[in-house]
């Protein structure tokens, strides 16, 4: 496997564990990151042993040696600089969600594929060993008929009205939040699994700390103090905390899912059920080594992630011996995997079809977006096209 060379730009959470993934593959070299001045740069690019620092990422795009830029930036940054690395002939790796608004998703879907630019986009947990079982089970047909698919995607890092983030405000993180964030992953991972579309959506937002308590100064210049009332500001919050969505899949099946960021007590819940004319599956992402199947005519069954249970095109997704738990970070270098192989091979991604999320699906989860918050607006089903 021939070597190589990627850059970063943006390392807040998820920046750090893209880097970390690349790494283990073995065969790609995380040599620049680009952050929002020289000084950030530099001491971004010393705490993950990253030998070059760009205080422009511009000049990370000038780097001929650099193959591959992850855009790790904020979402309002997402249409701009996914635009400019494919326009400096860069494969790209995009965080979610793609842009702030279908047109612009679109608009990148075009300049992908007049390019000829590789391009992937963050849905990682595709990529669990025991979602791609769920899925060989739907194409072998062993679910049967598809009927209905349920869900819902918790967490509660925004649970108290002093946790705040850059996400929450709509010209950063866009007009919606909830849905936009992990919304979309429910969304992806579902329609992964089932191999159908969301056709139409029917949804209920709302916000339910509608004035939140805003550090005056980054939380960075608080460590190591209690914050007191003085340290805080009110602001009004207009995007959603909370979601519930019916929806309606392409073969007629129905669905639900809900989605908080304030259910106390759950912090990266992703569920997901599948009920079929023969089975059901479900499986939850805080348990993501075990999937359960249940049976009308049999005794249910826990599938425990073992390289000698599933089927034989999900064994290169597990790398351990069954009782040995995969999670998080080998869902993301899985597909980290998956690209930077297409991108190796020399593949063409007009003529070869990739095995992982490209800005096409980035692009779909957009559409949804906006169909689930036209509909809230308006109050009625809302095709989504």
């Amino acid at each position: 496997m021939r070597k190589i060379k990627a850059g970063i730009i943006g390392t807040g959470f998820i920046g750090p564990a893209h880097v970390e993934a690349v790494r283990r593959l073995g065969f790609v070299e995380m040599k620049a990151v680009a952050e929002a001045g020289d000084e950030l740069a530099r001491k971004k690019a010393e705490d993950l042993h990253i030998p070059v620092a760009y205080g422009d990422y511009h000049k990370l795009l000038e780097d001929d040696e650099i193959e591959v830029v992850h855009n790790c930036t904020p979402n309002y940054l997402h249409f701009k600089i996914n635009t400019e690395i494919m326009e400096a002939g860069k494969n790209v790796i995009s965080e979610k969600p793609l842009a702030l608004t279908s047109k612009q998703s679109g608009e990148l879907v075009k300049l992908a594929s007049k390019a000829g630019i590789v391009n992937g986009i963050d849905f990682n947990y595709r990529h669990y060993p025991l979602v791609q079982q769920a899925r060989v089970m739907v194409q072998r047909g062993e679910l049967g008929e598809i009927y209905a698919v349920r869900g819902s995607y918790l967490q509660d890092w925004l649970f108290f009205e002093t946790d705040y983030n850059w996400r929450l405000e709509p010209e950063v993180g866009g007009d919606s939040r909830a849905v936009a964030d992990v919304g979309s992953h429910w969304c992806d991972t579902a329609q992964f699994v089932t191999g159908l579309k969301i056709k139409s959506v029917c949804a209920d937002l709302r916000t339910i700390l509608p004035i939140r308590k805003k550090p005056k100064k980054p939380i960075e210049t608080y460590k190591g103090k209690e914050l007191t009332a003085e340290d805080y500001e009110d602001v009004p919050v207009k995007t959603e905390d909370y979601a519930g969505v019916l929806f309606e899949l392409e073969n007629g099946a129905r669905g639900l899912f809900g989605i908080s960021q304030m259910a106390a007590g759950r912090k990266n819940r992703l569920y997901l059920e599948v009920d079929g004319s023969k089975c059901a599956i479900a499986w939850d992402q805080e348990r993501p080594n075990e999937m359960w199947i249940g049976r009308r005519d049999a005794p249910n069954q826990i599938l425990m992630k073992d390289p000698s249970l599933v089927h034989p095109e999900v064994k290169r997704y597990i790398h351990y011996p069954g009782g040995h738990p995969e999670a998080y970070p080998d869902g993301i270098k899985m597909f980290m995997r998956n690209f930077y192989e297409f991108v190796a091979a020399g593949k063409d991604p007009k003529a070869d079809q990739p095995d992982f999320p490209t800005l096409e699906d980035g692009h779909h989860e957009v559409v949804i977006s906006e169909a689930i918050l036209r509909s809230h607006k308006e109050r009625r089903w809302v095709k989504v096209e």
